[in-house]
C-alpha cells in the first residue's frame, strides 16, 4: 500500500499526525501539489510539484494510485476517482468514503455547488479545529490498523 497526499490545502494540523505514522509504519508516501507543500523530512515522502490548473495534482494521483493505496483529500470528484480504482480515501475531517457511501456524497456535493452556481448563498464547512484533526487520526489509525503491512526485505 501507498499513500497519497492531495497537498492542495491539507490542514498544518494534520502533517504531524501523518509524519509520525509515516515513519513509525515507513508507509512510502506521495504529496502531489500544484506549490511546494512539506509534510515533514522522511525518506520514505516522495514530493511531487504538478503544473497549476485545476485537477492537475488530482490527475497525476490518480494516475499513479492502485489498488489498495490510500489517498487522503478533501477532494469528493477525486475521492469517487480512485475509489472506482479499488484504492481507499479519507477526507480531513475523519471521514472513510467507500464504493458504499461515495455516490451520495457526490451528490450532495454538486447538488451543493448548483445551488452556489444559481446565486444562493451557503455557507461552507466549519472551520478546520482540533476535534476535526482527532477524528482524521482515529479514522487513519483504523484505517492503518486493518489495511496496512509493511513490506518485509
Amino acid at each position: 500500500m501507498r499513500l497519497f497526499i492531495d497537498g492542495d490545502a491539507f490542514p498544518n494540523l494534520l502533517k504531524p499526525i501523518v509524519l509520525r505514522s509515516i515513519q513509525r509504519l515507513h508507509i512510502p508516501t506521495t504529496v502531489i501539489a500544484n506549490k511546494r507543500v512539506f509534510i515533514g523530512d522522511a525518506k520514505e515522502i516522495e514530493y511531487i510539484i504538478v503544473d497549476q490548473g485545476a485537477d492537475e495534482a488530482d490527475h497525476q494521483i490518480v494516475a499513479r494510485c492502485q489498488s489498495g493505496d490510500l489517498v487522503i483529500t478533501a477532494d469528493i470528484p477525486l475521492a469517487d476517482r480512485v475509489i472506482s480504482k479499488d484504492a481507499h480515501a479519507i477526507d480531513h475531517r475523519g471521514e472513510l468514503y467507500i464504493k458504499e457511501n461515495i455516490k451520495q456524497y457526490l451528490a450532495i456535493r454538486n447538488l451543493m455547488e448548483s445551488i452556489r452556481e444559481s446565486g444562493e448563498m451557503t455557507r461552507g464547512p466549519k472551520a478546520f479545529g482540533s476535534k476535526d484533526a482527532h477524528a482524521f487520526a482515529n479514522q487513519f489509525n483504523t484505517f492503518l490498523s486493518k489495511h496496512y503491512r509493511p513490506e518485509t526485505p
